[in-house]
């Protein structure tokens, strides 16, 4: 009896030991659960109902997606998005390498350069817009300051020229993301055996060549990480955006989350507004459960 006793409360302490967890995490996960997949499966539904200004549960099957593929002023968001996330992803993967291997160089005064290439990520996209609209205001930023110092044929009106707006974003959009893409491209860097790098360099290698065929290359898993962390950037810009144009003029700027803010909440097509969020929702899938699926694979092998 005094050996049963014992093993009966180390039975329950291992068990309270591994169910302590799992009742500490149940309410966030009860949380989770119903805050987001549950209203993500009821903006699903409402993508398939008859819901306007207010919800209205009558299936109406694709009507509204229908609707949605044939307004005009979602496919400019789409061109928008296409054009911004194209320029976007290249501009800030490019520059980002490209700040690395300046780092990588052990210059002087590394850290200092890092933390200013990283600070503009610290940044919400809403203080990134506002302070870029201050700067590229026809009236109040660059053109204004060219003005004042002397230089009267100076003009930078990008921010209202509707042919031009959607580079003032994707501009403040490069500025904030470089840093962060560059710190992953610089980790990347660090982490390359030096080995190889010494014994193309005895072979007499030039450097250009080292890089384009011995660093780069291995950095592939930091470019897919990049991309789909970018791609997934872009499709929210929705903060950056309305902070520098509002998604103007005109529609010039406008994108798949504008849109959806605009008809859900401005025009009362919530029908429309969730079927253009479950798309986005569907493409950001596209990009992250591949990566995902990827990543798991080469931990596991």
């Amino acid at each position: 009896m005094s050996n049963a006793s014992p093993d009966r409360d180390g039975g329950a302490r291992e068990r309270l030991q591994r169910w302590l967890p799992k009742l500490v995490l149940s309410p966030s996960c009860v949380l989770v659960l119903f805050f987001v997949y549950g209203f993500i499966a009821w903006t699903s539904y409402i993508s398939f109902s008859d819901s306007g200004m207010m919800p209205d549960y009558t299936w109406v099957g694709l009507h509204q997606w229908s609707r949605l593929w044939t307004s005009w002023t979602w496919g400019i968001a789409l061109h928008n998005i296409w054009v911004f996330g194209l320029l976007y992803i290249v501009s800030c993967i490019v520059l980002g390498l490209l700040l690395a291997i300046l780092l990588d160089q052990r210059i002087r005064a590394e850290g200092v350069l890092r933390t200013i290439y990283l600070y503009p990520m610290a940044l919400s996209f809403i203080v990134t817009g506002t302070a870029w609209q201050w700067f590229l205001n026809p009236g109040l930023g660059l053109e204004k300051t060219m003005h004042d110092l002397g230089w009267q044929s100076f003009s930078f009106n990008w921010l209202i020229d509707s042919d031009m707006a959607i580079y003032t974003v994707i501009i403040a959009a490069v500025w904030q993301a470089t840093g962060f893409v560059m710190a992953m491209f610089l980790a990347g860097l660090r982490g390359i055996d030096g080995e190889m790098i010494k014994a193309a360099q005895i072979d007499g290698a030039p450097v250009w060549k080292i890089y384009v065929r011995i660093i780069i290359p291995q950095l592939r898993p930091i470019f897919l990480s990049a991309v789909v962390v970018l791609a997934h950037l872009a499709i929210k810009s929705f903060d950056l955006i309305v902070a520098m144009t509002g998604g103007g003029p005109g529609n010039a700027t406008a994108v798949p989350a504008t849109f959806m803010y605009s008809y859900a909440f401005s025009r009362n097509e919530m029908g429309i507004a969730a079927a253009s969020a479950v798309f986005m929702l569907a493409v950001i899938a596209a990009l992250i459960i591949p990566y995902l699926y990827s990543e798991l694979r080469e931990s596991r092998s």
